[in-house]
């Protein structure tokens, strides 16, 4: 066309192109593609559907609209045997897809929010499923609490033990608000039964109280998505899934799943958290200033119990017994029960801390005990014949390792003894901290077969003692001791023995070795 719009002839342009003439006049008249404008609406074979499509296939789409294109494949083989094979399933899928196109039912449409800064935050609760997570080669059963402003994209992870607890949704949220610096105007969350009672209504009566005294604290008003609807929540749900795959590729990139605490785990977390906020700082700094102030204090994030220490030194929270120092045997504790640590005091004065320990689901008897030696080691090495058939046995040997050592000892040596070598052990492994060291002392002594209880204590306890100085006694003179054989002495006192008698005073008899004298 552009050597014919140049001057050239029909025949010069036809054979620039590379075809005939007639070829290039059809071309000018638009006449070269006489089918171009028509709906292709003319068949190429025979329709392999035509006996079945509208007079079956369609009723019962038009009955049941969800009826997939492979539910009706099967339903023509197993009722027409041999007449369809797999080469129509192709079609049939389809077929099924423009027949929902042009007559199925209307879907449900998803409309794009607008989102206004310091106006939302949104909580939820996630599960790491793509990998597992250990800590010194024991997995954690954990999930995450994940906390994401609506507008700026700013977010908050952090590690939850336990499950989804109104005590992990205050600490998780205050968390967030105290790192964002202001709380936003609306909470948004699913129907977490930690803050909803979930009775049928949306009104504040289905609040559960302590969530509703959080959000109050905070000047938050608490919404909630439709049951069922999690793409109501899509602000977070969708972000769950960003921020697990960046999680995953950060485990990968350290070449590792295990870390030495909770405290390593937790950091990952806030470097990938760090980084996945560095993309929406501007509008986060935006977002910031319309953050309402936060309260001076924070609310309670934490269930208040009141427990006795019994005589064998623990406690019982919901379901676990816990060991605690023998000097609280007796009194009473005021214990903040956190998700992931028990706090007890006495009046305002704390006095211990202790893991807190969950009952794994599967459990039948749905209880468990934590037992750490060093609350009891010293009564328990006053009577270390109490560790042969202590019920805690197990429980008080602190790792696999003292448990196979314990029993290495009990091969060796008699029972009470071997009491009182592991109970002595455990006290210095206490009073010095030095678990391992005294393990691979033990280890290395029985294998040599020259373990006594005198080697463990002056390995550990008296290692120092050649640095004692040497006390030198000195034996005074006996020269003094003369005047008692002294004969005017003897004389000088004879005569005062009759008096002292008649005064009651009792004297002693003459040694027969001075008489001799």
């Amino acid at each position: 066309m552009s050597a014919r719009e140049s001057g050239s002839s029909q025949e010069t342009a036809a054979a620039k192109g590379g075809f005939s003439a007639r070829t290039g006049r059809r071309i000018e008249k638009k006449a070269h593609q006489p089918k171009r404008d028509r709906p292709h609406n003319w068949r190429t074979r025979v329709d392999p559907l035509l006996l079945v499509w509208e007079q079956e296939l369609i009723p019962m789409l038009e009955k049941q609209p969800k009826l997939q294109a492979m539910t009706l494949f099967e339903y023509l083989q197993q009722k027409y045997p041999g007449k369809y094979g797999n080469s129509i399933l192709r079609t049939l899928q389809r077929r099924v897809k423009q027949w929902r196109a042009t007559h199925g039912s209307p879907k449900e449409v998803m409309f794009q929010q607008e989102h206004l800064p310091g106006v939302m935050g949104l909580s939820d609760f996630t599960e790491l499923k793509s990998f597992e997570v250990t800590i010194q080669g024991k997995p954690l059963r954990h999930i995450l609490y994940h906390y994401r402003l609506a507008y700026s994209g700013w977010q908050y992870v952090q590690i939850i033990q336990g499950g989804e607890s109104f005590i992990a949704l205050s600490q998780g949220l205050q968390n967030a608000l105290h790192q964002s610096g202001g709380s936003p105007l609306e909470h948004r969350t699913d129907s977490l039964s930690a803050a909803y009672r979930n009775l049928g209504n949306h009104t504040n009566e289905d609040l559960t109280q302590m969530y509703q005294n959080l959000c109050q604290h905070y000047g938050i008003r608490p919404t909630r998505n439709n049951l069922g609807k999690s793409h109501e929540n899509g602000s977070i749900e969708s972000p769950h899934g960003h921020f697990k795959n960046r999680l995953h590729q950060a485990v990968l990139l350290r070449n590792s799943n295990d870390f030495t605490s909770i405290a390593d785990y937790q950091q990952l977390i806030d470097s990938v958290i760090k980084r996945l906020n560095l993309n929406c700082s501007q509008k986060f700094d935006l977002e910031r200033q319309h953050l309402q102030p936060l309260p001076p204090y924070r609310s309670a994030d934490y269930e208040i119990l009141s427990v006795r220490v019994t005589s064998h030194s623990t406690i019982t929270v919901r379901c676990i017994l816990y060991t605690v120092p023998s000097r609280l045997i007796g009194t009473k504790l005021t214990v903040h029960l956190y998700h992931d640590r028990l706090v007890g005091f006495i009046g305002t004065q704390q006095v211990v801390e202790l893991h807190r320990l969950y009952v794994s689901a599967d459990s039948p008897l749905r209880r468990a005990r934590s037992i750490n030696y060093r609350h009891v080691i010293d009564s328990l090495r006053r009577k270390p014949g109490a560790l042969l058939h202590s019920t805690w046995q197990q429980d008080l040997l602190p790792n696999d390792n003292y448990r196979q050592l314990w029993q290495k000892l009990l091969v060796q040596f008699a029972p009470r003894n071997a009491a009182r070598l592991m109970t002595e052990s455990l006290y210095i492994a206490a009073k010095f901290d030095c678990e391992t060291a005294v393990a691979t002392f033990l280890e290395a002594q029985l294998l040599s077969g020259s373990l006594t209880l005198h080697s463990l204590q002056k390995h550990f306890l008296l290692a120092d003692s050649d640095a004692v100085p040497t006390q030198v006694l000195s034996q005074h003179s006996l020269s003094k001791y003369d005047q008692l054989i002294n004969h005017d002495f003897f004389t000088h006192h004879r005569d005062d023995d009759t008096s002292t008698a008649a005064q009651g005073i009792e004297t002693f008899p003459s040694s027969p070795h001075l008489a001799a004298i």
